[in-house]
């Protein structure tokens, strides 16, 4: 009994830690494809009850490593952390739970072919699900390096490749259950074990999946980019977080960012980008910092993108106070159009933007603080920036897939994202935060352009390829300050996935739902 515990236990963490070091900043991507095998074996004869438990623990320790910057943030606690991990490795837990379920009433055959459509259904409820949607850490996101693999986002999602992986994972577990018992010479009971033939209906699946997702990749990427270029230029001012909202510091700021503003105009971008809330205060409040930052407009002759923010993220407030905004804004050399065109951020970083149902729940009894409140924007802007169409995501926007796509849907050429970092320092954060943002590029077929306080500032490609960012003398793309100036190419593509959205996110909770009522109608008989 304890030497099998153990074993459970030690498949449990082996998925853990290959699942982790399949992400940024390990990047050991190919692990991913082997990741979940543990997991399924340690579970697959298991009682419902100890398949939620052993994948709860394997949940809780991959968010727990991937998360671990997440402590940088003030007044994050390990209390947070904790709790943090008990919530999304409850997906992890669902997924064993249902996994086990099927397993139990229809046979591990049956559990293996559903794994992939439950866990497809359990990455989009998590990245749904109100104020405490996270698409992080999708196991799609470890491909992001694998453009080849990628490209089928730009079909069915970011969730479609989740699932190749998870299916693969399903046939290396059904062949390594079936060679177990062979070696045994055991014959095992019938649902216990795949027979030959789901065995190998489970392995020929996967083979042609993944070698179908391989030949489109690699014709896909094969293609030129075809369109006129467009020139952009974005600045990383990398100013440290404990200056950005001191005034002391406002002046040496906005000293900063015109020289690098300066240094960019020298290779006649048609458009300058400054990153989030760049500005030491709010344009529209500031009379004197909005005519610092035209007079830097017309010296440079360019367009400006910029943040500028009335507030900043995670600052503790008492009493009353309005709703604050962050925004990106669009100034242009014209004295007559000046800064005509806004984006409000809509989607907010809750417990940094806002306290989610402030005055329903008690925050405070798990010590989370009170903090200032930011209204929501209602508009998905597309700035026009003549000859073309742009649109603009902040902060971790461009981490949720249906946002982002709405700005393409809406008529938007090329996108930016406009980000600050710095609260997490030289961690994984800002390399997770690209993995990510690789797979708006390749699910739009759109040029993206990413301008960052700290890092990473980078250019990605339609295909997922980061064809430039900002490096120092030494390589460094993080805490670095410089102006990364490239070409981008603005483009009418419709995607399959732009025009209707996650297809995987409908369809697999569909699925999974039918192989549990045919596990639940195969309990009652």
């Amino acid at each position: 009994m304890t030497l099998r515990l153990l074993r459970n236990l030690s498949f449990t963490f082996l998925s853990s830690l290959l699942l982790v070091l399949s992400f940024p900043s390990f990047n050991l991507g190919y692990l991913a494809w082997i990741g979940l095998v543990p997991l399924m074996v340690a579970i697959s004869d298991k009682s419902v009850r100890c398949g939620f438990l052993l994948s709860l623990i394997c949940g809780m320790l991959f968010f727990m490593g991937i998360f671990h910057w997440i402590l940088k943030v003030p007044d994050y606690t390990l209390l947070h952390h904790l709790i943090l991990a008990l919530y999304l490795g409850s997906y992890f837990a669902f997924f064993g739970l249902a996994f086990t379920f099927i397993s139990k009433h229809l046979g591990t055959t049956s559990a293996l072919f559903a794994a992939p459509f439950i866990w497809v259904s359990f990455e989009y409820i998590r990245s749904n699900f109100s104020f405490l949607a996270l698409p992080w850490g999708l196991l799609a996101h470890s491909q992001y390096q694998y453009l080849p693999i990628i490209q089928i986002a730009s079909l069915a999602g970011t969730y479609s490749i989740s699932f190749l992986i998870v299916l693969i994972n399903s046939a290396l577990a059904a062949m390594i259950y079936y060679y177990v018992y062979r070696l045994e010479k055991q014959k095992p009971p019938s649902l216990k074990c795949p027979s030959k033939k789901g065995k190998m209906a489970m392995v020929s699946t996967a083979i042609l999946l993944i070698a179908l997702t391989l030949l489109y990749g690699h014709m896909t990427i094969s293609q030129p980019i075809i369109g006129e270029k467009f020139k952009v230029s974005a600045v990383q001012g990398n100013i440290e977080q404990a200056k950005k909202w001191d005034q002391k510091y406002a002046s040496e700021i906005m000293q900063i960012y015109a020289d690098l503003t300066q240094e960019a105009s020298k290779d006649q971008p048609a458009l300058i980008i400054w990153p989030e809330t760049a500005t030491p205060g709010s344009i529209n409040r500031d009379t004197r910092l909005r005519i610092k930052v035209m007079d830097i407009v017309r010296k440079s002759g360019t367009y400006l993108l910029l943040g500028s923010s009335q507030h900043q993220k995670f600052e503790k407030k008492e009493g009353n106070e309005f709703n604050y905004l962050n925004s990106a804004f669009l100034a242009s050399p014209d004295p007559k159009k000046v800064m005509n065109q806004q984006y409000d951020k809509i989607r907010l970083l809750p417990f940094g933007e806002y306290l989610p149902l402030r005055g329903f729940i008690p925050w405070s009894y798990i010590q989370v603080p009170n903090i200032s409140q930011y209204a929501s924007g209602k508009e998905f802007t597309i700035f026009e920036l003549p000859p073309c169409r742009l649109g603009v995501t902040i902060c971790w926007e461009d981490i949720f897939p249906d946002l982002f796509r709405q700005f393409v849907q809406r008529g938007a050429q090329f996108m930016v994202n406009i980000t600050n970092e710095a609260w997490f320092g030289k961690t994984a954060a800002p390399y997770q935060f690209v993995s990510m943002a690789v797979f708006r590029a390749v699910e739009n077929r759109v040029f993206l352009v990413r301008c960052a306080n700290t890092g990473i500032t980078c250019i990605i490609d339609p295909y997922g390829r980061i064809v430039q960012k900002v490096l120092d003398a030494k390589g460094q793309d993080i805490f670095v300050r410089g102006v990364l100036s490239g070409w981008v190419i603005p483009l009418e593509c419709r995607t399959l996935y732009t025009r209707y959205g996650d297809i995987m996110g409908w369809l697999a909770p569909a699925v999974s739902a039918v192989f549990l009522f045919i596990a639940w109608q195969h309990k009652r008989g």
